[in-house]
């Protein structure tokens, strides 16, 4: 964080300021701030945050002992460390993450993008963060930090130095992404994709269209709008880019887009596109897997492009890249069973992309191998696209599907009812059930997909067979 004294940071929070030892008002902290006493260091900031299972005010004592210099509290801890009141410590995070945001801002060198969407925010960031990495400082999340405690707590790592910061917005329902994005105002807005990720915690795909065009209308009116024209629910932002005189940047693989793919060529070793921009045309030899990472990779250029990365240099960076994140279309195992570790989260597309991908990297003399649990916060929409899934594996001849988990039953039954049988598809109540059988059901020239919702933990499951077969 930017350097403040403790009286700054009080009047930014409205908060009363509590002295210990020989602080006062003028001592000045520079720390990281975060609401993990684990995460402190030498003049860190902690946030004391309520929680459901635990709370933070507990772990207070503990980040002094780390070396945090300040403690944001909601009610008075009786430990040796200097304290601010507030009335709700989240608030206050984001709070402060304004005021650091425009002091940052005010000095004129920093942009900020902003990136949304139902499936590929991660991925994503990580591209454009790579990108811009050899530009100047560049501050993107750690993770998936993209809800009210992690886009604060990435925004506070700025300094007076940082050029870019990268900011992936998740929602939780309607109007959490225009609070997040309210703090920072983005240059640029990424709307990746709406789909039914999280759609039972927005009462259906046009709810959550509505809660993702949010982004675009909490930018700068002076900014630009980066679109995926080939999705129509995001295409149809343009009217709200429009109506706030905003520049507006398609991208895909229609020929209405600016940033353009085609001749998509899918392999076990990543998939060649050619990348065409205001006519010129660029190679791209994405090296992580899967097809649908190249819409990814067009919506970093297109916004690497808006802050005046040439295409040339954007694609070139992109090649360095192995995996876009751990758990995300992450190689492992070997040579002879190669294990694709893609369970860190999973909506109906994202499945369906992988479960493409996997059959597109196979070979005539390999067997496909799907090892899939299930996809939450679906609502009332799950049985059906559990039902698609299973369909949709069996479609794709997926050799074997092996499914894990009581929630993701009925994608195994489903995969049964369109003829997955004589063990073609099998169940398994826990991992690691799953995992003994996969140790002597596994043989030389399979390729396994692991696929589930981050609740589900199979990402996991993928982790042991890694390293069984490393």
């Amino acid at each position: 964080m930017i350097a403040l004294s403790l009286a700054e940071i009080a009047a930014v929070l409205g908060g009363e300021l509590r002295l210990a030892g020989t602080d006062s008002a003028d001592t000045v902290v520079d720390g990281v701030v975060d609401t993990d006493s684990r995460n402190m260091s030498s003049g860190s900031v902690f946030v004391a945050k309520p929680g459901a299972e635990t709370d933070g005010h507990r772990f207070v004592g503990a980040a002094a002992q780390a070396g945090a210099a300040l403690a944001i509290v909601e009610h008075p801890v009786d430990v040796s460390i200097s304290q601010i009141v507030v009335p709700d410590a989240v608030a206050a995070l984001a709070d402060l993450a304004r005021e650091v945001v425009s002091r940052v801002r005010a000095g004129g060198r920093l942009k900020i993008v902003g990136i949304t969407g139902s499936n590929g925010k991660t991925t994503t960031k990580n591209f454009l963060a790579r990108i811009l990495a050899d530009e100047g400082e560049t501050v993107a999340p750690i993770n998936s930090y993209n809800n009210e405690v992690g886009a604060p707590v990435t925004m506070l790592r700025l300094t007076h130095d940082t050029r870019y910061l990268v900011s992936e917005f998740g929602a939780d329902g309607p109007g959490s992404i225009a609070r997040l994005a309210g703090l920072v105002e983005p240059d640029v807005a990424v709307v990746l994709m709406v789909g039914l990720a999280h759609a039972g915690g927005f009462g259906g795909i046009e709810a959550t269209a509505k809660a993702k065009s949010e982004l675009v209308a909490a930018a700068l009116p002076s900014g630009t709008a980066v679109l995926n024209v080939d999705d129509p629910r995001v295409a149809a932002m343009r009217e709200i880019a429009d109506s706030r005189g905003m520049t507006v940047v398609g991208f895909g693989q229609s020929t209405a887009a600016n940033v353009r793919a085609h001749d998509l060529v899918v392999s076990a070793s990543g998939t060649t596109s050619v990348i065409e921009v205001a006519g010129e045309r660029y190679p791209l030899r994405l090296r992580v897997l899967g097809a649908h990472h190249v819409n990814n990779a067009l919506a970093a250029i297109a916004a690497a492009g808006v802050l005046g990365v040439a295409p040339a240099d954007a694609i070139a960076r992109l090649e360095t890249l192995d995996i876009a994140e751990r758990w995300r279309m992450q190689p492992l195992g070997n040579d002879r069973v190669r294990i694709i570790n893609d369970a860190y989260n999973a909506s109906p597309d994202s499945m369906a992309a992988a479960l493409r991908t996997l059959a597109q990297i196979t070979g005539p003399e390999e067997r496909t191998v799907a090892v899939l649990g299930a996809m939450s916060e679906l609502g009332e929409t799950a049985g059906e696209e559990h039902d698609r899934i299973g369909l949709l594996a069996v479609r794709l001849n997926i050799q074997r599907i092996v499914v894990v988990g009581p929630e993701a039953r009925r994608l195994f039954i489903s995969a049964i009812g369109e003829g997955s049988w004589d063990s073609e598809a099998v169940f398994f109540e826990d991992q690691d059930a799953a995992f003994d059988y996969l140790t002597t059901e596994l043989r030389d020239g399979d390729r396994v997909l692991v696929k589930s919702s981050n609740s589900v933990g199979l990402r996991h499951l993928g982790d042991r067979l890694g390293e069984l077969f490393s």
